[in-house]
């Protein structure tokens, strides 16, 4: 029997979640009311700060990234405890979330006070380091100040201006997705940055691990719910469930709040969300044996762009929702595990996973637009 066989009654009922949340929230909507209350704060830089925390889902709501934050704190602490009901050891098991949480926050900081004054006529990329540069060099290189701070700044300093000039000049000419202008940035701005950390004296590698087991246990029907939970803080290099459902806490309270505010402004969050989670059912559960044979399978990659890209070009259709899904989930994972498995060892493994959401994302979109084109979708 094969582990997508044994999974097959848990990926069903995922999906039928999946499904659900298509369905209620939009109906829940129409009960509440949008555009008069909304979040405290949400306009404010404050506001505008923590939502970048959540940007790389596309949610950019503040009470998300607070959630996330908070339960991710929450998921450290009983990691160091071995607490059974930790989750997936956050940031991979390496222990350093604190200095990952510090460097992102840092180069978010920098990336804020160099590059807020592209806010002012239109949306900008400002969150890019925080979910890139910063945490990606702190997990090569380990702990401490030095490499935290050298982290921040090479965030700061090169992944926002190259996503500026990918979305700012190459997406919104092309009318492309500005997921694609984002992770542009990301993975153009980390090959600069991991080759300048081989030349700075003070950025030395720590000892790797020892390797574990070729060969995983088969997971249980409880792995891939927690899986796909887990896989949508992946962006932030969390891989935790906990985190996510703070993250997701977080984003349904400034839902109810106002409905039209979070993913932009444009009420289509039921079916981005939807799409999401039928994307991280059909990635874990396609792709389980190699989460068993590899330990980590890059499954979050279409999660956190063709899927809610998607949405927002074509509408929270059940055609667009299920199609983005299930090209990403069969696009994205396997082409970010070759560019990973042809990286060198001290560039972070993250690298492949954008590049694949470049091309997953303009591949899927524009496979996706032919039929938009006939009026199909």
């Amino acid at each position: 029997m094969t582990t997508r066989i044994r999974l097959l009654p848990a990926f069903l009922c995922c999906c039928a979640v999946a499904a659900a949340v298509g369905l209620v929230l939009p109906m829940l909507a129409r009960r509440l009311t949008a555009g008069d209350a909304g979040w405290p704060g949400e306009t404010s830089w404050l506001g505008r700060f923590l939502g970048d925390l959540t940007e790389a889902q596309f949610y950019a709501t503040a009470p998300a990234g607070i959630g996330m934050l908070v339960f991710a704190v929450g998921a450290h602490l009983a990691a160091r405890r071995r607490l059974r009901l930790r989750g997936f050891d956050i940031s991979y098991g390496s222990g350093l979330l604190p200095w990952v949480v510090a460097a992102a926050l840092g180069g978010l900081l920098l990336s804020h006070a160099l590059w807020w004054w592209t806010r002012t006529g239109s949306w900008q990329p400002t969150f890019v380091p925080f979910v890139s540069v910063p945490p990606a060099v702190v997990l090569v290189y380990g702990a401490g100040w030095r490499v935290a701070g050298t982290a921040a700044v090479l965030g700061g300093v090169l992944s926002t201006p190259l996503a500026l000039a990918a979305v700012n000049w190459v997406c919104v000419p092309l009318e492309l997705p500005n997921v694609v202008g984002n992770v542009t940035g990301m993975w153009s701005s980390a090959l600069v940055a991991f080759a300048l950390c081989r030349r700075l004296p003070w950025m030395v590698r720590p000892a790797p691990p020892e390797a574990g087991p070729a060969e995983r246990p088969r997971p249980r029907a409880s792995w891939l719910p927690r899986r796909m939970l887990a896989d949508f803080t992946e962006a932030q290099f969390y891989g935790n469930e906990w985190a996510s459902v703070g993250m997701l806490a977080g984003l349904l309270v400034a839902w109810a709040a106002d409905p039209s505010a979070p993913a932009y402004g444009s009420g289509l969050l039921p079916a981005m969300l939807s799409a999401q989670l039928f994307t991280a059912a059909f990635g874990c559960w396609w792709h389980a044996d190699r989460w068993r044979r590899h330990g980590w399978y890059p499954t979050f990659v279409p999660v956190v762009s063709l899927a809610p890209a998607a949405v927002l070009a074509y509408g929270g259709s059940w055609a667009v929702i299920l199609g983005g899904a299930a090209l990403g989930a069969l696009l994205g994972p396997p082409l970010a595990r070759a560019i990973i498995a042809r990286l060198p060892s001290d560039f972070h493994p993250f690298i492949g996973s954008v590049a694949s959401m470049t091309a997953t994302t303009l591949v899927g979109i524009g496979i996706m637009g032919i039929p938009d084109a006939a009026g199909l979708l």
